[in-house]
């Protein structure tokens, strides 16, 4: 059944949020997460503070809607990936996985510090954003399961544990530590190295980021299973 119509009410209300949202991302690029001012962005698009606060209730629903915005597309991004390089061997989907997270990050690296760069102050992203993030997580984990072997004990040490429990709080399908632990140290790795380039540490360095991501990338892949 087709939903219906919205009301133009309802259309002008999201025209308007997409708008508010529009003008934050370009103070979030002007001038990071702490720029973020409701009564600018109304200044911005001709209206009154009061006005977009009928809308936004404060600065942090706003960066809410931000940061829920960017995991899902950054979530988008890296399954759209794995479905495009479904029919390739574990090894080379997860560099590809690899590559579009770091793609995703450069191209927009206001987004990407956003949910990975310095806390805002006095800012909590709300639950929603954590099976946001998972979503992102999953194919990297669903490619190292592939890669690994058969035999991969059950939890052994009090960190298998924590893996073990947090796979189960997050309602996920149930995977042996040692692909958990191995998926959560890519993602910190990979996440590294990006924060390291969109704040152009490298460039003083003169080393180019990309040879080192993949070399990084490969050391994933070329550890040992235990």
């Amino acid at each position: 059944m087709d939903a219906a119509p919205r009301s133009p009410r309802e259309r002008f209300r999201e025209q308007t949020r997409n708008e508010a949202k529009r003008v934050a991302l370009e103070q979030l690029a002007e001038s990071g997460p702490a720029g973020i001012s409701v009564n600018a962005i109304a200044k911005r698009m001709g209206i009154t503070g009061p006005a977009l606060y009928r809308y936004f209730e404060n600065r942090d629903a706003l960066l809410t809607d931000l940061v829920v915005d960017a995991y899902r597309d950054l979530g988008d991004a890296i399954r759209d990936a794995a479905h495009e390089h479904r029919r390739k061997a574990p090894a080379s989907r997860f560099r590809e996985l690899a590559a579009a997270f770091r793609a995703w990050g450069v191209q927009q690296p206001h987004r990407y510090l956003l949910l990975f760069g310095t806390p805002v102050p006095g800012f909590s992203a709300p639950e929603l954003t954590l099976a946001l993030a998972d979503r992102a997580i999953q194919p990297l984990l669903d490619a190292l399961a592939e890669l690994a072997p058969a035999d991969l004990p059950a939890a052994r040490t009090e960190l298998d544990r924590q893996l073990v429990e947090w796979r189960a709080m997050r309602g996920a399908e149930a995977m042996p530590p040692a692909v958990v632990q191995r998926g959560l140290q890519a993602w910190t790795r990979m996440h590294g190295l990006v924060s390291l380039e969109v704040e152009g540490q490298f460039t003083a360095m003169g080393i180019d980021p990309e040879p080192l991501f993949r070399a990084e990338v490969a050391s994933v892949l070329d550890q040992p299973w235990e």
